[in-house]
C-alpha cells in the first residue's frame, strides 16, 4: 500500500493519499482546494489514478477539492451517508467497507464535532478527521456539535480499537504527524487518563475559542462538494487559491 500524509499550512489540514500498488488506484481523504495542484502532481509522480475523493465531514476551515478533482480527473466523490450530500456519487456507511484494489476502507460514524462525522480505518491505521486529534479533539460549539456525543464516539468507537493502531488526525497545529490509540487513551489532555464525560464537557465548555473566520463560506461551499464563493473578502481569498508551499508530512 502507498501512503502519503500531505499538509496544507493555511488551515493546518492533513490530506491522506492512499494507493494500491497492484492496480494503481488511489483515494484522497480530506483534500483541500488550495493544495489541489500538489495532490494531482503527487498522483502523477506515483503513477496513480484517483478513484475517489473522500471527506471525513463538512469542513468549516477550508474548501474541499472533491468537485474540482472530479472535473479534472474524472474521479468520484464518496462522503458519509449521514450528510447525504446530493453531489456525492457514493454514500459511505458504517459496516459496509469500500474496496479499492487492495485497499479496504472501513467507515466509523463518530459524531460530536459534526453530526455526520466519519473516521476511516485502513489496516492498522485510523484516520480520525477532526474527532480525535493528537492531545486534543475537534471543537463542538458549532455545526450541530455535541461534547456529549463526541465523548461517546471516542470512547465507544475509537478507544475500543487496538492500542497499537496508528492515529492520523485531520489537523495538527504543532508539527506532529501521528499518534497511537494507546497514547491518546493515556496522554490526551481532554480525553485521556479515564476522564469522565462530565470532566470532558466542562473542558470543552471553557475552551473559549474564537468564531471560525472561514466557516460562513466553507460550510456552504462544502455542502456542494467544494465550491469557492465569488464574494470572498480579500483577507480570505488565499483559502481558495493554490498555495505555493504545501508540503508532505
Amino acid at each position: 500500500m502507498i501512503f502519503r500524509q500531505l499538509f496544507e499550512p493555511l488551515s493546518s489540514t492533513y490530506t491522506y493519499l492512499i494507493g494500491c500498488e497492484e492496480t494503481g488506484k488511489a483515494i484522497l481523504i480530506d483534500p483541500v482546494i488550495a493544495s489541489m495542484d500538489r495532490d494531482i502532481e503527487e498522483l502523477k509522480k506515483l503513477n496513480l489514478t484517483l478513484e475517489y475523493s473522500i471527506d471525513t465531514h463538512i469542513h468549516a476551515d477550508h474548501i474541499t477539492s472533491s468537485l474540482h478533482l472530479k472535473e479534472k480527473l474524472k474521479s468520484k466523490i464518496a462522503n458519509p451517508i449521514v450528510d447525504k450530500l446530493p453531489c456525492a456519487d457514493l454514500y459511505l456507511e458504517e459496516g459496509k467497507p469500500l474496496q479499492i484494489g487492495s485497499i479496504k476502507l472501513e467507515s466509523l460514524h463518530t459524531p460530536g464535532h459534526t453530526p455526520g462525522h466519519f473516521a476511516y480505518i485502513i489496516n492498522n491505521t485510523v484516520l480520525t478527521g477532526d474527532s480525535l486529534l493528537i492531545d486534543a479533539c475537534g471543537r463542538t460549539d458549532f455545526q450541530g456539535g455535541s461534547s456529549e456525543q463526541l465523548y461517546i464516539s471516542i470512547h465507544k468507537k475509537l478507544f475500543t480499537l487496538p492500542d497499537d493502531y496508528l492515529v492520523y488526525p485531520g489537523h495538527d497545529y504543532q508539527q506532529r504527524f501521528v499518534s497511537t490509540i494507546k497514547q491518546e487513551k493515556t496522554r490526551n489532555s481532554r480525553l485521556g487518563n479515564n476522564k469522565t464525560s462530565e470532566e470532558f464537557m466542562e473542558i470543552m465548555k471553557n475552551l473559549n475559542l474564537p468564531y471560525p473566520k472561514f466557516i460562513d463560506y466553507a460550510v456552504k461551499g462544502n455542502q456542494l462538494c467544494g465550491v469557492c464563493p465569488d464574494d470572498l473578502p480579500e483577507n480570505l481569498q488565499n483559502y481558495c487559491k493554490q498555495m505555493t508551499e504545501s508540503y508532505q508530512g
